[in-house]
């Protein structure tokens, strides 16, 4: 955003495969600050109503421009395809960024998140029966006004569909560092080069309060022998037991301390 508000923002990004008939639909969950920091203060949008932070046909523009280039770079298996003639092809179509309005607050955030990054492509309470050929299941038809239907696919082309959204090794919806393939990514000041540097100096300037973690104090049982004093670890072994030495001499217990 510096070209328009001079200021870098956070963003979260989640990778959603899937569509509601369990097709193969990727795409971009986005998640975007309505402002930023210029290194020394917020800066809030500047857009109208202060719903976004650009405005939507440069977001398109820059967008396909971006995909397209990497998409090139990528070392694809491209054997019997044009892959020039096809990214001319996508390159003449109009590409479109949906923005809306800022979430309510950071519960509606949080809400948001969870439907895409802890799910899987269906869900049991969406299967209506299950039988020796067929699966029947319920979907959402977005294209006539969100009626629900029901769908039947043959066990087969089921269970195709649904291992289309089974994610690759190394995606995951840990958070890892930017460098390796995963299904949340953050950029800007959320990044992890970012938080690491830049951070604590952001919430300063915000006046945010941050809750640390209390940790809690380890658990120390009582002695078996007294009754009254602690045991504390002072060695681990493995399955085969504290050694000879460790014994004094082929003892097996240890006289207590405490």
């Amino acid at each position: 955003m510096k070209n328009y508000l001079g200021v870098d923002c956070g963003i979260t990004m989640v990778l959603h495969t899937w569509g509601q008939q369990l097709n193969l639909h990727p795409h971009l969950h986005c998640i975007v600050t309505g402002g930023g920091f210029d290194g020394h203060k917020w800066i809030k949008a500047k857009r109208k109503n202060d719903n976004f932070l650009s405005p939507e046909p440069s977001l398109s523009k820059m967008y396909k421009a971006i995909f397209l280039k990497r998409i090139q770079k990528m070392e694809l298996q491209t054997q019997g395809i044009d892959l020039g003639k096809i990214v001319n092809e996508v390159d003449k179509k109009r590409w479109n960024v949906y923005t809306k309005a800022p979430f309510g607050g950071p519960s509606q955030v949080v809400e948001y998140l969870g439907r895409y990054t802890h799910k899987i492509a269906i869900t049991k309470h969406r299967i209506v029966s299950v039988s020796d050929t067929h699966v029947n299941f319920r979907y959402k038809d977005y294209s006539d006004n969100d009626k629900t239907k029901n769908s039947s696919l043959l066990r087969g082309e089921f269970l195709r569909r649904f291992e289309m959204h089974i994610l690759p090794k190394r995606f995951t919806s840990s958070v890892r560092p930017l460098g390796s393939g995963v299904k949340i990514r953050h950029y800007g000041f959320l990044s992890s080069t970012w938080k690491r540097k830049k951070l604590k100096l952001l919430q300063e300037k915000l006046k945010v309060k941050v809750f640390e973690k209390v940790e809690k104090k380890p658990f120390l049982p009582k002695c078996p022998c007294c009754k009254t004093g602690n045991l504390h670890r002072i060695a681990v072994f493995d399955q085969r037991g504290p050694p000879a030495w460790y014994l004094g001499g082929g003892q097996n217990t240890i006289p207590c301390k405490s």
